[in-house]
Formats: C-alpha cells, sequence, structure tokens
C-alpha cells in the first residue's frame, strides 16, 4: 500500500465515521425537540465532499505526498477533534435546533462562530496540495465557498431564532 493510499483510507474512513457519529447525535437532537433547518441544501453538500473525495482517490492514490502541506492537514484534524469535542452530542452534519439551548462558547467557538467550517475550508484545499493537485483544491475551495455560503446563512439564522436572538 502507497502512502497515497493509506491517506485516502484515512480519510474516507474518517468521513464514514463522522457520517455515522452525526446520524447518532441527528436522532438524539431530534427526539430532544430539535428541528431541522436548512435541508434543502444537504444534498449539495454530500455531493460536493463525495465528489472531492472521489475525484481524490481518482488523481491522488499513485502519487508521493508533500509532507509539510500533510502536517498541515494534521493541524487541522486536530482542530477538528477539539471542535467536534466542544460540541459534544450536538455535532451533526445537519443543521439542527433544539429550542432553548445554549450556544456553545467553549472550545474553539469561544474564538470563531463556526470553527467546523475554517476545517472545512482548510481540508478541501489542503488535501489536494498534499498531493500536488493545486486546481483541483482551487476549483473545490470555490465551489465549497459557494455551498458554504448558503449553509452559513441558514446556520446563522437558525442559531439566531434557536437562541432568541433574532
Amino acid at each position: 500500500m502507497t502512502v497515497a493510499v493509506a491517506i485516502l483510507l484515512f480519510v474516507t474512513a474518517q468521513r464514514i465515521g463522522e457520517l455515522i457519529h452525526s446520524r447518532r447525535n441527528t436522532k438524539r437532537l431530534l427526539a430532544r425537540g430539535g428541528a431541522e433547518t436548512g435541508a434543502g441544501h444537504y444534498p449539495l453538500i454530500v455531493l460536493l465532499h463525495a465528489s472531492w473525495l472521489a475525484g481524490l482517490w481518482l488523481l491522488a492514490w499513485d502519487r508521493t505526498p508533500h509532507w509539510g502541506w500533510l502536517a498541515v492537514y494534521g493541524a487541522l484534524q486536530a482542530l477538528r477533534v477539539w471542535t467536534l469535542a466542544s460540541l459534544g452530542s450536538r455535532w451533526t452534519t445537519r443543521i439542527i435546533i433544539v429550542p432553548g439551548e445554549p450556544l456553545v462558547r467553549r472550545g474553539p467557538y469561544r474564538f470563531l462562530s463556526h470553527p467546523n467550517y475554517v476545517v472545512v475550508v482548510g481540508e478541501i484545499a489542503v488535501l489536494p496540495l498534499v498531493f500536488g493537485l493545486s486546481t483541483y483544491a482551487l476549483v473545490f475551495s470555490i465551489l465549497n465557498a459557494l455551498v458554504l455560503w448558503i449553509r452559513i446563512r441558514h446556520e446563522n439564522r437558525a442559531l439566531a431564532e434557536g437562541s432568541g436572538r433574532a
């Protein structure tokens, strides 16, 4: 197995694990009276991330990784773990608001409103750079920015309404 394949296997397993974790948390949040918002754009997020990862498998499986960019990707993973741990059972790939619950203000949320999106923006750009795919990184970064523009507007509105700040 090449190093590139090992990296791609790690990222693929991570994404599958996150989807399982997200599905579990989504069910719990809905059972506690939560409601989903912004579901209309969710298929775009799934399509973007699935296409990004599939394309990396197609283009990068046999490439030699750039170790500096891989270290940056590793730092992003540390921020990802901190973000998910800070949200705990409230983390999901969907926008689920449980009325009356306060916004999370611990961990990276003390410094940023949306640290998970900082991680996602970084990953979409950096992992292709690990494999020397700069045009790929640029194209998917632009697509990701468009999807996140929609997503963050929905999420901010839902968070404001859910916390009574609307």
